[in-house]
């Protein structure tokens, strides 16, 4: 079946996506190569909407595709929040906001496989807050890694994209919520019937 293809083009993307995480890693905590680390990330961001793009266009959509996609973008948030805070260029306080959103969804998606129900539809909401981080990503380690204006520049789209993503990342768990919600009282409702 074609679904369960494993070698295709947009899954060799992903994988090598989830590559850049221990390289992003590498090269910032230990290498200290911040220049080399914005051009990881900005790949890294680039690479999330050319994989998908590929397999809707070359029809090589698959299983393993669908489920590498969503995985490397949670190990580039995670792996990109934890090296930032780290690292001073994000406050704590940014992390904690991002990991408790994701926090609450792991306990939504539990709920919801628990009453039986497979995993809720990605809501587009949830995608544009995550591209909106994987591209203020790069920006936020460009302003710490330039001088003068460029920092100042990066620093303040940088941010920009950094808020805009957290209150969308919120805004699509809310939607998230709501789904599961509407699909535990409707199976309520046919138990009752």
């Amino acid at each position: 079946m074609e679904r369960d293809r494993i070698v295709t083009i947009p899954n060799a993307i992903s994988f090598l996506r989830l590559l850049g995480v221990p390289l992003f890693l590498y090269l910032f905590l230990v290498s200290d190569e911040l220049g080399w680390a914005v051009v990881v990330l900005a790949v890294g961001g680039t690479t999330d909407w050319v994989d998908g793009f590929l397999a809707r266009r070359l029809g090589q959509v698959s299983r393993l595709g669908e489920l590498m996609d969503p995985l490397a973008d949670r190990l580039y948030t995670l792996a990109t929040l934890l090296a930032f805070t780290i690292g001073g260029v994000v406050p704590w306080i940014f992390t904690a906001a991002l990991l408790a959103r994701d926090v609450v969804m792991i306990g939504c998606v539990a709920v919801v496989k628990r009453k039986g129900f497979g995993t809720l539809p990605v809501h587009y909401l949830g995608k544009a807050a995550t591209a909106q981080l994987l591209l203020a990503f790069p920006v936020l380690l460009l302003s710490a890694a330039a001088e003068g204006s460029v920092a100042a520049w990066a620093h303040a789209i940088g941010w920009g994209l950094a808020w805009w993503g957290l209150v969308f990342y919120w805004i699509s768990a809310i939607f998230y919520l709501a789904q599961a919600a509407g699909l535990i009282r409707a199976s309520r409702r046919v138990a009752a019937a």
